[in-house]
């Protein structure tokens, strides 16, 4: 690249210098403009250099297909079956309800967009999916509650039941919180296939550093389960971290519930056995 030549080999006209008589705002847009062409003339020399493909942009920043949607349908499954297997007394409502409403949901989805695919804007479609995912947080922060209180007041006396239906809630705790930060990373799977948002709210591995991908890597539902698998393990980020303030505060919520889950339900089930 030269500061002489444009791309066609004619003389190029040299970026005009910022006079005395512009305004600020002016002057700064000038001065940003060029640091930015320098850094691009400077790294595109540095890449030509030592051999690197200057051009490659990954699949997380470019439009792509977009992501298949039965791993997310089978997580949706999931988190609704475990919803119906609680205990009477743990449910919100009666104990069809909720789960039958999130199926419901779910079959409204299939029906308005059959695509194997995500790759359709939709207010629709996204509103309803946002519907399907708080049915889903709803219940089961009403089931984390009960148990969480009935644990309190020392009203659970099986140890085994309490773990099974303690690892119920936590696990579709996991699920909820992955379907959260799916569907709202970069707008969502829809917009992160058209690539509508360049700044993401969660870095991979694979984004810090391509070379640990293939080239059409990008994060599916399932990446977004491991981070949510992980957090509620780990209480904390393990190798997927939060950039955007809504995903540290989505992130630190989850944590809390889950540390309260895990530590009274083996806490008290530790209590039964002895």
């Amino acid at each position: 690249m030269s500061d002489d030549l444009d791309t066609e080999g004619n003389q190029a006209s040299p970026m005009r210098e910022p006079s005395p008589g512009d305004d600020a705002s002016e002057v700064m847009h000038h001065r940003a403009l060029h640091d930015r062409l320098s850094a691009l003339e400077g790294v595109v020399a540095s890449g030509a250099r030592k051999g690197v493909d200057v051009t490659f942009v990954p699949a997380w920043k470019r439009l792509t297909e977009g992501e298949p949607r039965w791993p997310v349908t089978i997580a949706i499954a999931v988190a609704l079956t475990l919803q119906g297997l609680l205990p009477e007394h743990l449910v919100l409502g009666p104990r069809w309800l909720l789960p039958s409403l999130g199926g419901a949901l779910v079959i409204g989805l299939f029906a308005t967009n059959p695509r194997p695919r995500l790759d359709r804007t939709s207010m629709f479609l996204r509103t309803t999916s946002l519907l399907v995912i708080g049915t889903i947080s709803v219940a089961n922060g009403y089931s984390a509650y009960r148990l969480i209180d009935q644990l309190a007041r020392g009203g659970v006396t099986d140890a085994t039941r309490l773990l099974l239906t303690g690892g119920a809630i936590w696990l579709t705790n996991v699920i909820a919180f992955s379907l959260w930060y799916w569907e709202f990373d970069r707008g969502g799977p829809v917009a992160r296939a058209l690539a509508m948002r360049p700044y993401p709210d969660f870095q991979f591995p694979q984004m810090e550093n391509p070379n640990l991908a293939p080239k059409d890597w990008e994060p599916f539902f399932v990446d977004y389960l491991y981070l949510s698998f992980t957090n509620a393990l780990a209480f904390s980020p393990t190798d997927v971290m939060p950039l955007s303030r809504w995903a540290k505060l989505t992130m630190l919520a989850q944590s809390g519930v889950s540390v309260l889950l895990v530590l009274l339900v083996i806490a008290r089930a530790v209590n039964i056995l002895k």
